[in-house]
Parts: C-alpha cells; structure tokens; sequence
C-alpha cells in the first residue's frame, strides 16, 4: 500500500480545503411589505416582485 513520504502540512492542508467553507445566504427585506425574502424571489407574503403584484395572496 503507497504511503506519503511526508506528512501534509496545516497550510497546504487549508489551502486544499479553502472552498469547503459555508456561506450564508443573502436575505434582503422585501419593497412592498418589509418582510425578509430571497433576492429575486415573489414575496411570500404579499405577492409583489419589483413593485408589482406577481401573484394574488389572502
């Protein structure tokens, strides 16, 4: 079985894993309502998408 003949170092180790990082996801709050919603999304709430009514909500 191959074995490395030296042992990774921290640094090369992180730099591999450099991307794997989390990153949160952008929430904006919304034109019509203020309520928080996904960027370029219909407003769950009140149903408007860039000041204009996407859809009906009761």
């Amino acid at each position: 079985m191959a074995v490395p003949f030296r042992k990774t170092s921290k640094a090369a180790k992180n730099k591999r894993r450099s991307h794997l990082s989390l990153v949160s996801s952008s929430i904006i709050p919304c034109q019509n309502c203020g309520s928080m919603i996904k960027p370029h999304r219909v407003c769950r709430e009140c149903g408007y998408y860039k000041n204009k009514e996407a859809k009906k909500v009761d």
